[in-house]
């Protein structure tokens, strides 16, 4: 070895040298065993001398209290006795990272650290004890529930909930949300401010503007004034630029708006790489709402009309963003009508210019309207979607008068996401699937009940009212893979309907035991398809068909018809706690944390490169060493499978489920639009980012030796 490459090599830690020996210098797998090397040398060599050394745990959490760093009331609930528990049974596990990844990004990004970062406060047992504490709320048999979960990594808390729970000087325990925008300068003014404010807390935040008068429509009488929603989308993308995390990453925001909206195609254009500066928009995302009425239009080939809001609103007195997502409902009475302004588009060119800005862009996200609303058990209409498509809830649009008539205002229904995700290989190999389910829904009430972000009027009012959560899951390609099931399969739709509803099942039945224990019931249930038992028609026991599913549900309770019925009269007689329970995210880092690939959707790479700093980190699939020929990638995999799996799970999703379409760099828009309309026609209920991927002379990375 030359000397400069000797002396770069020192400069290197350990733990760096041997995870990147995971690959050759052409991104081959060289050897898997490297990164359990690598996780080890990390700890010896990193974490344990970088934590600091406490005699006891008493002195441990006294330093912590004494020092600011976690605070004192949730802890003075218990007994002494009763915290030393928790603490000792999460040590006693002996958990172990199995991936450098997972530890990294959990003592980078979640360990709690002396003021100065450079001093390691607390371990993962101890994270997850303050955890299981805090949001036990003095309740010891409680805490030892969630801690057996938590260690076991059956479910993990969002991000934000995990890292801030117990902490003395701590951010929010959400960092999702939705905001409704009417149409006047106030509210556009509010919206906008609001977004900023919950974007310097680490929010993303996502708004619909459909209600928003087109570019051109009247101000106060005056004819083409208006500037439309492009200059809207342009405020909001320079305020998630200035009001970003204290300089440590961008804002994140979104914006949808209803196809239906004369002010599509402009909305579409802010994301094309040749835009205009005037109207690009750099850092928002898109998304568009698409209901079934365009999908009609479209495969007729007929010509369609927009519409101008601010016409429909004088004529009706209902917003455009109402009306519009009813579209199936309004659009022959507003072509009737000679005084609600319109244009003709052609429907096939619109779709054709969503694929193709989304083979520039990754944007827009697509929500089908009528697949999500007529899945819908609550009374009011779902408008929008979030950053990641997964959380799909009412809203009413808030109405706010000038800043000195606070008395005025008129405060709606937003939205905050309070989040958790299940592992699906170690609920399944625990056979913890109810024990997940309580425990994960009693942290997400906890967090619920816990938060009031009082800055956002109509999202402390939703919170207090509706208590929305979101379970959702991760490590099914994973758990499929190490079980010699293929992707898509028909084993693997048995295995994801069996489970699915299972969960389903468990968190609908912790809701109503929530509501029967508290007397609390989320606003509008009595209006709900829960109320009249309608939402139950067509649910029940569904038993696996295949032999290997079989299998693995050979020692795992599947409610049955009798329990499914007797949930159902339950629910009737004693409502449910929250308006919603269940939501599949993507699970960014935290998935790395779990040592779990993904969502449920299918691995981008069997060994994931990441950069941090200026090194490269490498993350390979679970089960990899054993089960490398069951891996495809999402690039390479038959899409049409992909959709069949996600659609299986969403029939026993209340919410959505955040599904990135992975594309290679020869599909071509009418092979996108193809997979929008199948998307469609299974019930899929959001389309997230679509990730394009260049082709390489070297193709096949699963065959890769």
């Amino acid at each position: 070895m030359s000397e400069r490459h000797e002396s770069l090599s020192l400069q290197i830690p350990e733990w760096i040298l041997l995870n990147n020996q995971i690959v050759d210098e052409d991104g081959k797998i060289k050897e898997l065993s490297k990164d359990k090397a690598a996780a080890h040398s990390y700890f010896i060599n990193e974490i344990n001398k970088k934590t600091q050394f406490f005699h006891s745990l008493e002195e441990k959490i006294d330093h912590l209290v004494k020092n600011d760093y976690i605070e004192e009331e949730f802890l003075n609930k218990y007994e002494w006795s009763e915290i030393e528990q928790i603490f000792d049974y999460a040590y006693a596990q002996n958990f172990r990272f199995p991936t450098y990844m997972g530890a990294y990004k959990f003592y980078n990004d979640y360990a709690l650290k002396s003021n100065d970062k450079k001093v390691f406060l607390e371990r993962y047992e101890d994270r997850l004890s303050f955890t299981a504490l805090y949001h036990a709320d003095g309740d010891v048999n409680k805490a030892q529930e969630l801690i057996e979960r938590l260690i076991a990594q059956d479910f993990t808390p969002a991000t934000p909930t995990l890292l801030n729970t117990g902490k003395k000087r701590r951010g929010e325990f959400v960092s999702c949300f939705l905001l409704e925008v009417d149409d006047s300068l106030n509210d556009i003014a509010r919206a906008n401010e609001f977004a900023m404010q919950l974007s310097k807390i680490g929010g993303g935040v996502s708004l619909h503007l459909s209600n928003l008068r087109a570019k051109g429509e009247s101000i106060k009488g005056i004819q083409n004034v208006a500037k439309g929603v492009v200059g809207v989308a342009k405020l909001l993308d320079n305020g998630f630029r200035y009001a970003d995390q204290m300089g440590q990453r961008p804002g994140a925001g979104a914006a949808y708006l209803n196809i239906f909206h004369a002010d599509i195609e402009d909305f579409l254009n802010t994301k094309k790489l040749n835009a205009d500066d005037d109207i690009r928009v750099k850092t928002l995302s898109l998304g568009v709402v698409i209901p079934d009425k365009f999908i009609e239009l479209a495969r007729e080939d007929k010509d369609m009309y927009v519409f101008y809001p601010k016409t429909v609103y004088d004529e009706y007195g209902i917003n455009f963003g109402d009306v519009a997502i009813e579209m199936d409902k309004w659009y022959d009475k507003l072509m009737a009508n000679s005084n609600v302004r319109k244009r003709k588009v052609n429907p096939r060119k619109i779709l054709d210019q969503i694929a193709q800005v989304q083979g520039e862009s990754g944007y827009p996200y697509i929500m089908y309207a009528n697949n999500v609303n007529d899945s819908n058990p609550l009374k009011d209409n779902i408008k929008f979607s979030n950053l990641c498509t997964e959380i799909l809830q009412p809203t009413i649009v808030s109405q706010y008068s000038d800043y000195h008539k606070v008395a005025e205002d008129k405060i709606g229904l937003d939205v905050s996401c309070n989040l958790a995700s299940g592992h699906m290989g170690n609920m399944m190999k625990h056979n913890s699937i109810k024990e997940t389910v309580y425990a994960a829904m009693d942290i997400m009430n906890s967090v619920s009940e816990k938060t009031n972000i009082e800055y956002v009027p109509a999202v402390a009012k939703a919170n207090r009212l509706m208590r929305s959560v979101g379970f959702g899951i991760m490590g099914h390609h994973g758990y499929i893979a190490e079980n010699y099931i293929a992707f898509g399969s028909e084993e693997d739709l048995d295995l994801v309907d069996v489970f699915f509803n299972t969960v389903n099942f468990y968190s609908l039945k912790h809701s109503m035991e929530k509501a029967k224990a508290t007397n609390k019931v989320f606003y509008g249930f009595e209006e709900s398809k829960y109320a009249s038992g309608e939402y139950f028609e067509g649910r029940g026991a569904i038993y696996p068909k295949t032999e290997i599913v079989k299998e693995l549900f050979e020692e795992i309770h599947i409610p049955t018809n009798e329990e499914w019925q007797e949930l159902k009269e339950e629910v009737i007689a004693y409502g449910l706690y929250n308006s919603n329970r269940m939501a599949v995210a993507p699970n960014g880092s935290i998935a790395y944390v779990m040592s779990a690939t993904p969502s449920i959707t299918p691995i981008k790479q069997l060994v994931e490169e990441r950069t941090y700093g200026n090194s490269k980190t490498y993350f390979p699939a679970p089960s990899l060493d054993t089960a490398e020929f069951m891996y495809e990638t999402a690039y390479r995999m038959d899409k049409f499978k992909i959709i069949d799996v996600i659609a299986t799970a969403q029939k026993h999703v209340d919410q959505g489920i955040s599904f990135e379409l992975c594309i290679t760099s020869d599909v071509t828009t009418r092979d996108l639009q193809k997979y929008y309309l199948y998307a469609h026609h299974q019930g899929i209920k959001t389309l997230y980012y679509t990730r394009t991927q260049k082709l390489k002379i070297d193709e096949c990375e699963s065959c890769a030796v």
